[in-house]
């Protein structure tokens, strides 16, 4: 995880958003262990609160489970959940504004699928 918090959104809603972002690319799978509270609080000047907080939330989401002394563990199922809860966010949230300028800037399917193609190059 690369350091680089902004002011706009809590501390602890960053991190969670960091750990699951992992969870979305692969580096952390179903198993893995999160690093510890103290580690990470130490490695990016956190207060441990902090860090409990983001981890908690992990937990209250069902990405992750305690496991009493040994830590905080990605849990079975992760990925997909996370997944799907992406993937509805997006065509609720994301998607009708893109639609929408896409209409504005007259384009059509063929032609974002060709930029798409060469990497955003017509």
């Amino acid at each position: 995880m690369s350091v680089g918090w902004n002011d706009n959104t809590p501390i602890y809603r960053q991190l969670k958003e960091r750990v699951v972002s992992m969870m979305l690319d692969g580096a952390l799978k179903p198993g893995d262990a999160l690093p510890s509270v103290r580690q990470i609080a130490a490695e990016y000047q956190l207060n441990p609160i902090t860090v409990s907080k983001a981890y908690q939330e992990l937990v209250d989401d069902n990405l992750v489970e305690k496991r009493r002394g040994i830590g905080m563990y990605v849990t079975e199922g992760a990925n997909e959940k996370l997944l799907a809860s992406e993937r509805e966010r997006f065509v609720r949230d994301e998607w009708p504004a893109m639609m929408e300028r896409i209409r504005r800037l007259g384009l059509d399917v063929e032609q974002l699928l060709k930029a798409g193609e060469h990497g955003g190059r017509q």
